[in-house]
């Protein structure tokens, strides 16, 4: 039999859960939880699309330094996100430390969080719809 035909179901299945897993995490949220872990081993950058239902979609980059440990990293985040979102529209805050939470406000749109890049070593985000 083909090598192919007989990996295809499986592949096929294994690339259906990955479609859904990309879907569901991108599905829109009044609420985010960004969970941060890992001390930044190189300068890098984190990118984060914020993408509110019925409004233009907000890229967002943080710096980071090198030595920065995940809490900092977090905190490194809010200050640029509180920067970088309109106030009207978004609540950023961190909770325990290494997470943060981006809020829509009162009348604001659900919102969907995706990362698109992080050339941060050694540090790992975790997004997690609340």
């Amino acid at each position: 039999m083909n090598l192919c035909k007989q990996l295809a179901p499986g592949l096929t299945l294994m690339l259906g859960g990955l479609l859904l897993a990309t879907t569901l995490s991108a599905s829109p949220s009044n609420k985010w939880r960004l969970e941060f872990s890992g001390s930044a081993r190189s300068d890098g950058n984190i990118v984060i699309l914020i993408d509110p239902i019925g409004a233009a979609s907000i890229r967002t980059e943080t710096a980071i330094q090198e030595n920065t440990r995940e809490n900092m990293v977090a905190e490194a985040v809010v200050q640029s996100l509180r920067k970088q979102l309109p106030q009207d529209g978004f609540h950023i805050e961190r909770d325990d430390g290494e997470d943060v939470l981006i809020k829509k406000r009162h009348g604001a749109a659900d919102f969907s969080v995706e990362i698109l890049s992080n050339t941060v070593e050694n540090v790992r985000i975790n997004p997690d719809r609340e």
